[in-house]
């Protein structure tokens, strides 16, 4: 009689960014660039946005860079979705989107049209984009991924959510890999609701089963280790006990004090508006270019209450580079 099975090991193998003036994710632990005046998509074939709300838009296009980034180039050729296509590469792959504020602007312009013209004024190629996982949905469908689809809209803490949940399915066999997005859209319906500029951008990382990435030959970027959410920042980290660290991503609007030793700490993208859902990710992708500069450290990556005064909960999420084995 045989043991238990031993859980997977999740590793990221890629990552990718879609935000004006940043050429790749080691843009991240700089300064932000001086110009910031493109849109970032216009790498964005037109044929690949049509009919998509921004924030679609933007992780369709980080998503991409991040499976090329991982040696796996997106193909965005029309797929089979038939029964048998389960049984082909994309089906042992899933997608988890984290936006908090999404495809508020599509959801708003569809109601005031239909208050202005009744049900006769909505779009019926908008309509679709109104639902709630729209981002994950077109990822998926878009690249072919038959796996496990979700969205996370889950506050503060959205973003290491995601992270985690994908590892989750990778550890628990469900899935050998998953491209995780985090995504905020900067328009006017989004920074009208949150009271403050809105991020415009997403960042997407592609974790995987470390035995399927050896199995293809894909270099490992960074190692995920334990994961916490908590009522209070200090809690969470206390939770996955990372003791001293090389790199701490603080919260969004900073802590006052490190909750562990770090030899540096970044607030990835302070000044680029409000991050909320995109965030957890922008963190992951920073400590991978981080761990491609310092093949052996860790890293501390948090969101939540610690200077957030509206957020309800924290995160807390410790990774490694590959070499790092303490």
């Amino acid at each position: 009689m045989t043991g238990p099975t031993r859980p997977a090991e999740a590793v990221i193998t890629g990552a990718g960014l879609a935000v004006a003036g940043y050429a790749g994710i080691a843009d991240l632990l700089g300064p932000v660039p001086a110009d910031r005046d493109g849109d970032p998509l216009a790498g964005l074939s037109r044929r690949l946005g049509r009919h998509k709300d921004r924030a679609t838009r933007l992780a369709l296009l980080a998503g991409g860079r991040a499976l090329a980034d991982a040696g796996r180039p997106a193909d965005d050729t029309p797929v089979d979705t038939g029964p048998e296509a389960f049984d082909r590469p994309g089906g042992r792959t899933g997608v988890v989107a984290s936006s908090n504020y999404g495809n508020l602007d599509t959801v708003c312009g569809t109601v005031d049209a239909i208050d202005a013209h009744t049900y006769t004024g909505a779009s019926p190629m908008l309509l679709p984009s109104t639902a709630s996982n729209v981002v994950a949905s077109w990822i998926a469908i878009t690249y072919g991924m038959r796996g496990a689809n979700l969205t996370l809209c889950n506050g503060a803490t959205s973003g290491l959510d995601a992270v985690h949940w994908a590892c989750h399915l990778v550890r628990a066999g469900r899935v050998d890999s998953v491209l995780v997005a985090g995504v905020e859209p900067g328009n006017d319906a989004v920074t009208g609701l949150a009271g403050a500029p809105a991020f415009d951008g997403a960042a997407a990382i592609v974790v995987e089963s470390a035995r399927v990435a050896a199995g293809r030959g894909a270099p490992v970027r960074a190692r995920v280790g334990r994961y916490a959410r908590r009522a209070d920042l200090r809690d969470a980290v206390a939770a996955v006990a990372p003791g001293p660290v090389d790199l701490w991503c603080e919260p969004e609007d900073g802590a006052a004090e490190p909750p562990v030793p770090a030899r540096h700490r970044l607030e990835v993208g302070a000044q680029l508006g409000r991050r909320s859902g995109a965030l957890g990710v922008l963190q992951v992708a920073a400590a991978v270019a981080w761990f491609g500069r310092h093949p052996r450290s860790r890293a501390l990556a948090t969101c939540g209450r610690g200077g957030e005064a509206s957020a309800d909960a924290a995160a807390a999420l410790v990774l490694a580079a590959p070499e790092d084995r303490s």
